[in-house]
């Protein structure tokens, strides 16, 4: 399983990479392969705000429906439009091509509640 150096990740098996202030969100390669083949995914609206650990959209497989947790607060800025038509990007690029939306950070502390691959790797563990 794969569990990129340049993330952070929540217990919800989300991860963020942040970039100055805008924060890129997806699921991770653990979570895509538990829920199974993805096939729907609902995206916010560009303009939205969402605090952290706040469900803001849904991530549908042929197993279950999942909610999506934002990892850092902010506005939507930007979605991956690729998964309304190709939802199994997700599945095959969890880390790459099946981001899916990008937000503006409202808070400064963003990163103190996330865990870093090391300790995402343990929590995977335990």
């Amino acid at each position: 399983m794969s569990v990129p150096t340049d993330l952070k990740f929540t217990k919800e098996h989300e991860w963020v990479r942040i970039e100055g202030d805008t924060a890129t969100f997806g699921i991770s390669d653990h979570a895509q392969e538990a829920l199974g083949d993805i096939v729907f995914v609902e995206l916010p609206e560009v303009g939205r705000s969402i605090d952290a650990g706040e469900a803001y959209g849904v991530v549908e497989s042929v197993k279950a429906v999942s909610d999506t947790y934002a990892p850092v607060a902010g506005e939507v800025i930007e979605i991956n439009e690729a998964l309304e038509s190709e939802a199994d990007l997700v599945n095959s690029d969890p880390y790459g091509v099946g981001w899916i939306i990008k937000v503006k950070i409202s808070d400064n502390n963003a990163e103190t509640e996330l865990m870093n691959p090391e300790e995402y790797t343990e929590f995977l563990d335990e």
